[in-house]
This record gives structure tokens, sequence and C-alpha cells, in this order.
């Protein structure tokens, strides 16, 4: 059975029958003192460090209740992972808003898709008055952990972050990077350098305009502080790009970097900047502030990494949305940019708690079946194009690309993107959450890259993909939903798939049935297996602390 997606040019799978996740999105307790796993099969001796993730954990308080998942509280998790042994541990974000919410015992800050009433102890003048102050932004960051000189902190998308202790997964203090530099936002989707630099994106916006902010923060120095404190010191903005429509930005999730350049991906899902305030006075969710405007085009920015300087040509794409890059690389005056991307940017406001509650079958299915499917795609961009480049000749000359880009008048280069998929992958219901093998190959040339399969609105199997012949290995088990896969490379490795694949498998068909999968990533198949016994929701991103 196939069903038409929002593209008429592609042709996906229709789910019937599917299951209900609800318990994938329960609240759970934490478990702050390690425990121990089953081992089934073997992981392997060499892998010396701990698999962090982030994700929502908790979805009440008292009597209220969050209304998108996203708005879950941050509960941090940690398999440590050491001689062929794992253990398990698991921490709630003490943020803020965390903390607040606890000691009313009731929602008292505002969270993407879920606004705090006013507290019912103010009188009815002060409760409406309350209505016309901006709710302070939140710091349940419960997206990522991510890395700035030398420090692990967790990330949303506001100008929070929480520097986190990495082994015991306590809470330190809260960062705000406005105090740093002139932003009020930032991704949870860094980029580093092979100096140990960190790179960024924010939005700042004021009398003269919204701009778009590429952030650097310097690696850390020789002599690191030997006090224990967060430490932005140094970071800068290295260019500002003003948006296109300035009462209507762009949301975006990720950015683009190669070995020597960042690319800004301008996305026709816009925040409504004057629908923003309304909302904030009439007490409306934000998820409710971003609308999908195909009638604009998607807008690449090219921007020189070490110099900051903006190039001058536009380089557009049909109206598309994406939320991870897979990665980037330069090929002989081209810059190749391979994203997750889907036609229909509906979507993020679609993953309300109340969707994924769904009862199974009819129900699930519908939801499921009215949401676009995300595919993996690869834009190519001419990086010479100047007075003497022809108008309306393919400027995408090497023959291994089938991605266009052609200039269609001075500084205006117009791109269509080549499929980098097989029609194989619709079975798996395309694919989200890539990853690669991120030292060796990040802004490089590279052929292989991880990701979940979406088989149901949350992943539910793993795949290999061959970006050279676009083939897959899948491991897929019907009822486990695997987390986003990490690479970990071998020690000395020499090719860049030697290593082991780590994702956290959940299930909602059983309690308390957890566990952490390695396999080897050069053959998709199973080492082995860490079984935990507690319940952990759906998560959203992690990383590998390799030890010493």
């Amino acid at each position: 059975q196939f069903t038409q997606s929002k593209n008429p040019d592609v042709v996906t799978s229709a789910q019937h029958e599917l299951e209900n996740i609800e318990a994938l999105v329960r609240s759970v307790e934490e478990t702050p003192d390690p425990v121990p796993t089953t081992i089934q099969g073997t992981i392997p001796a060499w892998i010396n460090g701990s698999f962090l993730r982030n994700g929502p954990g908790k979805f009440e308080f008292g009597k209220d209740s969050y209304t998108h998942w996203f708005d879950g509280m941050a509960l941090m998790h940690r398999f440590h992972i050491c001689e062929g042994n794992v253990t398990y541990s698991s921490r709630f974000l003490r943020s803020d808003s965390y903390v607040s919410n606890s000691e009313k015992n009731r929602i008292v800050v505002s969270e993407f898709g879920t606004i705090a009433m006013p507290d019912p102890c103010k009188n009815i003048f002060q409760r409406f008055f309350s209505r016309f102050q901006v709710p302070k932004a939140t710091d349940n960051a419960s997206v990522n952990f991510v890395k700035y000189k030398g420090d692990y902190y967790v990330s949303t998308e506001t100008n929070y972050m929480r520097r986190v202790d990495p082994q015991s997964l306590e809470t330190k203090e809260k960062v705000d990077w406005s105090k740093y530099i002139a932003v009020n936002s930032a991704t949870a989707h860094p980029h580093y350098d092979r100096e140990g630099a960190t790179y960024n994106m924010g939005n700042s916006y004021g009398k003269s305009g919204f701009f778009y902010n590429i952030i650097r923060v310097p690696p850390p120095e020789e002599k690191a502080a030997v006090e224990d404190s967060a430490d932005l010191t140094g970071a800068s903005v290295i260019c500002s790009i003003p948006a296109s429509e300035p009462r209507k930005p762009s949301y975006y999730h990720s950015f683009v970097m190669s070995e020597n350049y960042i690319v800004f991906i301008e996305q026709p899902i816009k925040l409504d900047l004057l629908k923003f305030m309304l909302y904030t006075i009439l007490g409306k969710s934000f998820h409710k502030v971003m609308t999908w405007e195909p009638q604009y085009d998607t807008i690449f920015h090219l921007v020189n990494r070490h110099t900051g300087q903006v190039s001058e040509v536009q380089y557009r794409a049909a109206p598309m949305f994406t939320l991870h890059q897979i990665n980037a690389f330069e090929d002989n005056g081209l810059l190749v940019m391979d994203m997750c991307c889907g036609d229909d940017g509906d979507v993020i406001g679609d993953f309300t708690l109340e969707n994924l509650r769904r009862g199974s079958g009819e129900e699930m299915d519908k939801f499921y079946n009215s949401m676009c499917r995300n595919l993996p795609r690869r834009y190519v961009l001419p990086l010479t194009v100047d007075g003497q480049t022809p108008l309306d000749q393919n400027l995408v000359t090497l023959s291994n690309y089938k991605a266009t880009a052609k200039k269609t008048k001075p500084q205006e280069v117009y791109m269509t993107h080549e499929e980098l998929y097989d029609d194989e992958l619709l079975q798996y219901g395309g694919l989200e959450f890539p990853q690669i093998n991120y030292d060796q190959h990040n802004g490089r040339a590279y052929r292989y890259f991880y990701s979940c399969g979406f088989g149901h609105v949350f992943g539910d199997s793993l795949l290999k993909m061959d970006v050279h012949t676009k083939e897959l290995k899948v491991w897929r088990y019907p009822g486990l939903y695997p987390s986003e896969p990490v690479f970990v490379a071998l020690p000395g490795a020499t090719e860049e798939d030697d290593g082991v694949i780590l994702s956290v498998i959940i299930t909602p068909r059983e309690e308390k049935s957890t566990f952490l999968l390695v396999l080897d990533a050069k053959t998709f198949t199973e080492l082995g297996r860490a079984e935990v016994p507690v319940n952990v929701p759906y998560g959203t991103h992690g990383v590998f602390n390799r030890m010493g």
C-alpha cells in the first residue's frame, strides 16, 4: 500500500495498525546512583567512556500537564562503558524551570508548547497585567549535550544553557549567551573544528532589524582555568546575516559547516514576530507562532568560516525544510551539502503529547500518514560565481553529482537537489537523526552515515547508508524503538566505518525493558547489549564522552 506524500514526486509506504507508543512519552523517575546492567553478547573491551543522552522525561507537575513533547523536563542519561561492563544512571536537569515547577507543584514556567497560567494567588488585576510581561525564556535544556572549551553543557534553543558534570550528571551553573555576545538564542547543534573551536548560530533583533549570527567560541587555553566554572570568554560573532523578511525570520535547528565554509539555510518555516507578541499577551503557546510558508524559496547564505565574509551571491532552491545536517565537503570548486529534508514544514507543531498518545490502529495511522517523510538530499553549490559565469548553464560539472546549479541572474544561483537514497528507503519511512564518523570526516569527503528509520512517529529502525551506492544496511525489530545512533571509532582505525554504533533501545510493549545496543558499524550486526531494568522515555540527542 502506497500513499502520495505532500511532494507529488515522493511515494511513501502508508502504515497500518501502528501500535500505541504512549509508554514512550510518560514521566519516569530518575536513577541518580549508577546501576549495573546485564550483558548479552559482548561489549568490546576497547570502548572506554560514557554515552550521554538527553530528552524530555517529566510531563506534568501536580494537576498541570504539558501540551507538547518538547516541553517535558530535561532528563540526562549516562551509560558508562568500561572493560566490557556497563552501568546506567540518569538525573533530571535542575533547571530554574524544574526547580520552580517542583516547588509550586504546578507549571510556572512557559515552554515551547505550554503557557504557564498566572499565579492563582494574585488578584485579578495582577493576573491581567502579568499577561503583558514577556515570559522569561526557559532553561529547560532538553535537546543535546554540547561542548565549549572542553566543558559539557546541555542545550536547548533559548539563550540559556546549563553546564553539567558528565560523570555525575550534576547540574552546574546557568549560562546566558547574551552576557557574552549580542545574541538572544543559540542552537543545540554546534559544529567543532579540528583545533577545538566551537561554532554555533544564534538570533539577535533590535532597532536595526533581525539577524542570524554565526558564533565562534575559541578552543580551551593551554593552561585551562583551575577553577570549576563556565568559561565562554573569547566568544565572538564572526558574521551577521540580515533576515530577508525582517518581520518573519526563519526558524532553524542546525547549519552546514565544511573545512572553509559555513552555510546558513534560511528556510520557509517562519516565526511571526507580531503574532509572537500578540500570543504572549493572549497566553497562547509558541508552537503556533511557527508557520510553513512555501510561497518563499529556500535561501542558502554562504560564509567564509575564517574571515566571516558573506558571499554576495544568493543561492536559492525550492521551498523545503531541514532540521539536521548530515555532512558537507568541498570538491573542486563545489560545496557538497547533505541533509535530511522534508517538503512540509508544518510537522514540528504536530508533536503534541495528545497526538503521540493516540490509540493504536486507525487513530495512530491517521496521524503518521498525515506527516511528511524526511529524506536525505544532496545540494551542490558552486563556490566561484562572478560576472564571467554564464547564465542558465549547469555549474555542477562533475559527473558524479546529479544535483544542478544555474546562474539565473547576476549574483543569483538556483539549485536543484539530488535524492540521496533509493526507493528501498521508503519502506523504512524515510530517515532522521543522522550521524557520521564526525571526528575524522566532518567537513570532509565521506562515505557512510547512520540514522533512524521512521516507520512510526518515533524512529523504529537503525539504518546505515552508503552515499556512493545508496545501499542500506538495516537493524529493525517489531516493537523496538532505537535512539539516534552514535558512532565510536576503534582506536587506531584506518577505515571510516571501523568502530561501533551505540543506540538506546526502548519498547512500549514491556515495562523496564531498556537496553544499550552495540552494533559493529561495518557489518551493522549486533555485538552485544546491556539490559537495564528502568523505563526510559523517547529522547533527542546524545554524544560519546571518551575517557583517557
